[in-house]
């Protein structure tokens, strides 16, 4: 049998001083620890690679492939909290005196907690758990309910359907267009049958990753999880089948309005990204790249935003960022204003602008060194490095590669980026109305 110091990698990062140790188990399961000395609170986090754009697949165990229902994998992280013996997995978090949660987006599904004691105790409640599914047809049905309160809550949230209505104007195809959680007919057809197919495919090991971080040892960490750790659960070999839609590069539709009782037009433009099936090292490098470009162009204290804002376009609310995946990606510009098409106009006028005239080399030296500050300081925030950990390395990107990636950005990608990315037949507009206009 192999000593530990033959299992167990480890990974220094000299730029930012950080170690971290890495090992795979024997059923497939990635684990991943970051020693943070001096630090009272201590936090993990298990993930898995199955999100709601996770519809299409080949289950464990079979040959041809299947659709599941909309909104599974958010209504199967509800279920994981139900335990065999009636008892529910948050309970046990209490007692030990520690934070728990969880949560599911388009591309993945994580369960998590925080203390400051009983972490070991914790951390096997967690990994216990969430390898021990139990889906019964009263427990299921019982869901149902509770989840379609929740989908009519976000249909009735401004905030919610002015980004909804982005994506699904920017998307033909990708199932990021539909809701995480589905909608009330699709998570009523849900089985248990359908959970355990999910389950038992996505949720092996193998598909997984364990991130944990604190002031510990790593040894006595590794042991805590190898005791937890479900060992009898057979690896999936190879790569699990997905199926996503081929999404076209041009958008599905210039614009989407809704009315709704707001007090003030809500806005969210965004540009579709062509640039995209990228991972690793490539990936970040883009993603790094257009977070510069949308500090320089719409964070607070730039000209664009400081011209609209004075003017009385938009409010402190307005904000740009991008968000990155591997299969899509794309600029979101959010906020409100009595005029949306004129802030788009405007938004437009700014980038033609800066793509003849040429961005600040100033300003964008002054927005690095702000990323690079910005990061540092992130890197105290256990919850920060552990959810983008796993984010990204689901992606193949490692965490600690940031800082590397940043400082070896230049002017110059920043400007191409500039002239490839917000073009105008990818640019799309959702608004909210208020259901009343008063008249003046």
């Amino acid at each position: 049998m192999k000593n530990k110091e033959d299992i167990m990698e480890k990974i220094v990062n000299d730029i930012i001083k950080e170690e971290l140790y890495f090992e795979t188990l024997e059923n497939g399961l990635r684990v991943y620890f970051m020693p943070k000395k001096g630090f009272v609170k201590k936090y993990a986090i298990l993930a898995t690679d199955f999100g709601s754009n996770d519809l299409e697949f080949v289950p464990k165990g079979e040959s041809d492939k299947i659709r599941v229902h909309e909104g599974i994998a958010h209504f199967l992280e509800h279920k994981m909290f139900e335990q065999p013996d009636g008892g529910n997995a948050f309970d046990l978090f209490s007692k030990y005196g520690a934070s728990a949660n969880a949560f599911t987006n388009f591309n993945m599904t994580a369960y998590l907690f925080s203390a400051t004691e009983n972490f070991n105790e914790c951390l096997t409640h967690l990994i216990d758990y969430v390898q021990t599914p139990y889906y019964t047809e009263e427990n299921v049905e019982k869901e149902k309910g509770i989840i379609a309160q929740e989908i009519k809550m976000y249909d009735d949230d401004p905030s919610w359907q002015v980004y909804f209505n982005a994506l699904k104007a920017m998307y033909q195809k990708h199932n990021v267009r539909i809701d995480i959680a589905g909608d009330v007919d699709s998570i009523y057809k849900i089985t248990p049958d359908e959970l355990y197919k999910c389950y038992n495919t996505f949720y092996n090991p193998s598909n997984m990753i364990l991130f944990v971080i604190g002031d510990l040892d790593e040894n006595e960490v590794m042991d805590v999880i190898k005791k937890a750790n479900h060992s009898d659960i057979e690896k999936i070999e190879g790569k699990i089948q997905r199926f996503p839609n081929e999404e076209p590069k041009e958008i599905a539709q210039k614009e989407i309005v809704e009315k709704y009782q707001v007090s003030m037009p809500m806005f969210n433009i965004a540009y579709k990204d062509e640039d995209v099936n990228l991972r690793g090292k490539e990936l970040l490098k883009k993603e790094v790249v257009s977070d510069i470009l949308c500090d320089m162009i719409f964070k607070t204290g730039s000209e664009l935003n400081e011209d609209m804002y004075m003017k009385g376009m938009v409010n402190d609310s307005f904000y740009g960022g991008f968000y990155s995946e591997v299969e899509y990606a794309f600029t979101l510009i959010s906020g409100e204003g009595k005029d949306p098409h004129k802030v788009k106009d405007t938004i437009t006028e700014y980038l033609e602008r800066y793509k003849k005239e040429g961005l600040s080399r100033v300003g964008f030296e002054r927005a690095k060194k702000k990323k690079i500050g910005e990061f540092l300081k992130y890197m105290d925030s256990m919850e920060f490095i552990a959810n983008n950990f796993i984010s990204y390395a689901f992606k193949d990107v490692n965490i600690l590669d940031y800082l590397e990636v940043l400082k070896e950005v230049e002017f110059e990608d920043v400007e191409n980026r500039l002239r490839t990315h917000f073009k105008e037949e990818n640019c799309v507009i959702s608004i909210i109305e208020p259901l009343e206009t008063e008249e003046n």
